[in-house]
């Protein structure tokens, strides 16, 4: 009896049972409003909109999506000064967009969290904004008690994706699986699946819900592109099979 006990119990801990997902293009919907709050942070800076710099700053945000906003800021402004005036106004505008109501749940995203819990799965929601814009879209969502941990670049030390920081933050704080093979990772984001492949993790799913195309995700590591992260739990469920 106590040998079946255990087995069932190495079962349970040898199954893909940590979920870290990305938020913005992967679980929520924002429609494109990372581009305007960063208008509006450059325009503080004096990036002029249509301008040579702007056009050639707001390339480089597209193409880092999913990073710590705080170190494309360091790329773009040069100096601490001037990056931390940029990304507290983009914090600021973000968060704005967000009480005015411009952001909803990708659709089937609260769904698949919900059913990755009730199969006893620790689904974790990690992003690249600070502390304060990702209260304000969980508070928005009605999503605060909705998984048991969120993380941000300063909850993992200060680096953000593609570092696999908070993903092995999620591992060493959560205790859900015995190693990092038993990680699912899932975004948008080329810097979602970098940070995936570095942390170790069995899944990293790419969702063509947000930012980046099925080329961009797979030549950064994607071992898995799906439609979006409704998806994600059969995924899990024929991986496991």
């Amino acid at each position: 009896m106590n040998d079946l006990k255990n087995d069932r119990k190495n079962e349970q801990r040898s199954r893909l049972n940590l979920i870290v997902l990305d938020m913005a293009g992967t679980t929520v919907s924002d429609g494109g409003l990372v581009e305007q709050a960063f208008g509006a942070a450059a325009q503080r800076l004096g990036v002029q909109p249509g301008s040579a710099d702007h056009t050639e700053n707001l390339d480089y945000v597209r193409a880092t999506m999913g990073e710590s906003k705080i170190s494309v800021f360091r790329h773009l402004f040069g100096d601490e000064d001037r990056a931390q005036q940029a990304n507290v106004a983009f914090e600021e505008a973000y968060g704005e967009l967000v009480d005015g109501g411009r952001i909803a749940p990708v659709p089937g995203a609260r769904e698949a969290i919900e059913r990755l819990t009730e199969e006893g799965r620790t689904v974790v929601l990690s992003t690249g904004f600070a502390r304060t814009t990702q209260d304000a879209i969980l508070a928005a969502l009605g999503w605060q008690d909705l998984v048991p941990l969120t993380l941000c670049p300063a909850d993992a030390g200060g680096r953000g994706r593609p570092y696999p920081d908070m993903v092995l933050a999620a591992f060493l704080r959560t205790g859900a699986v015995d190693g990092v093979q038993q990680i699912v990772v899932a975004g948008d984001t080329s810097y979602d699946m970098l940070s995936g492949v570095r942390s170790g993790a069995g899944i990293v799913a790419g969702v063509l819900t947000g930012a980046h195309d099925k080329d961009q995700l797979e030549r950064n590591g994607a071992t898995h592109v799906l439609g979006s992260v409704a998806e994600l739990p059969d995924l899990i469920a024929r991986a496991e099979a």
